[in-house]
């Protein structure tokens, strides 16, 4: 449903300003007025990483007056296939330092607050008191949470993503929304304890591109938001399959209504493990060890006579194992192996998981 805008106009555009949003200016939906309401909305990224990085770029690029850009972290080389922000030179340097910099290269008129310090428990609602609204780009569970909950508190509305390997999830959260829309907040999609061990961007990896698709989609979220136009996800959860080229969304209920989980596929039952101390029983008793990490990682140390297919191979052809019998499946520390066994599984193959994967075969 449209949703009334989030912020007052501030009374006047610059001429540069005005110059440079032209093509809004003309837009029959925003035009001048909602111009007037980005310049004067302050917006907080959490993250200036793959989703952070593309929200600063679009929001700057929109005209938005005040981001406050949070995140503790320094640039990686491995950050640059995915988080547009930052360049080769920035290496070791800070993310937010990079927000600061490429904001005033789009848009001088919009002030970027820099805040390298992680967020928390104690100093989360600190962050983000006197935003009109947050934009939720970090890449943990735990931080979405802390933000959420800040988020609920506060009454502000909060633009929510993820992207894991070639899926993603955005949604708009508000516990306090004008009359008429009902709440919703995290925990009517995610209650708590419902979430597990999530495999981290390092160990599954992440699409580059589908960061800045998810990105654009939240800066759009947040421009109907403080423009008062369209209709923002509040309410609904937009799912993206980018291997497949689809979209789709699920309704999301607030608390005492009747709730639709939003998920591509049915949650996979559990898939068994074997503790390291009973994996010569296994190989005893003929089990096929099949290592499913990358070949840089074999190359650093493997199980004696494990078969190795990497886990995109495994999850593109798990019926080609079928002939193997029981398989114990192995990856660094588990998260990958429990995708390939649970892949295998649906095929009909016997797998298994060696709990800690190479980690704990190591140690032992």
């Amino acid at each position: 449903m449209p949703l009334p805008p989030l912020v007052e106009p501030v009374a006047a555009l610059s001429a540069a300003e005005a110059e440079r949003t032209a093509r809004h200016l003309v837009l029959a939906d925003l035009g001048e007025l909602g111009q007037r309401r980005l310049r004067a909305a302050h917006v907080a990224v959490v993250g200036a990483g793959g989703l952070g990085s593309p929200v600063v770029l679009a929001l700057a690029a929109a005209g938005v007056g005040t981001l406050t850009v949070i995140d503790d972290d320094v640039v990686e080389l491995s950050n640059l296939q995915r988080q547009v922000l930052h360049r080769l030179a920035d290496v070791d340097a800070p993310k937010v330092d990079s927000a600061v910099r490429v904001a005033a290269d789009l848009a001088p008129e919009t002030t970027v607050l820099p805040v390298r310090e992680r967020l928390t428990a104690a100093n989360a609602e600190e962050l983000l008191a006197g935003a009109d609204l947050v934009i939720d780009g970090s890449d943990t569970f735990e931080t979405r949470a802390l933000v959420a909950d800040a988020c609920e508190r506060l009454g502000v509305p909060l633009v929510w993503g993820v992207v894991q390997e070639f899926a993603a999830q955005v949604t708009v959260f508000w516990s306090a929304p004008p009359a008429g829309a009902p709440p919703v907040v995290l925990s009517d999609l995610y209650p708590p304890g419902a979430v597990g061990e999530l495999p981290s961007c390092a160990a599954v990896g992440v699409l580059g591109a589908l960061c800045l698709q998810v990105g654009s989609v939240l800066a759009m979220e947040a421009i109907k938001l403080i423009a008062g136009i369209g209709e923002p996800l509040l309410g609904r959860v937009l799912l993206i399959d980018a291997l497949r080229g689809r979209m789709s969304e699920v309704p999301l209920r607030g608390r005492g209504e009747t709730n639709v989980a939003p998920a591509s596929a049915p949650a996979p039952a559990a898939v068994p493990h074997v503790a390291v101390d009973a994996f010569d029983d296994e190989i005893s008793a003929g089990a096929v060890v099949l290592d499913v990490r990358e070949a840089d990682e074999v190359a650093t140390g493997a199980i004696p006579g494990a078969r190795h297919t990497p886990l995109a191979d495994v999850l593109g052809r798990p019926e080609a194992f079928a002939a193997e019998g029981r398989i114990v499946v192995v990856c660094q520390r588990g998260l990958r192996a429990v995708r390939a066994a649970a892949a295998l599984r649906n095929a009909g193959t016997d797998a298994v998981v060696l709990t800690g994967g190479m980690d704990a075969w190591s140690a032992r």
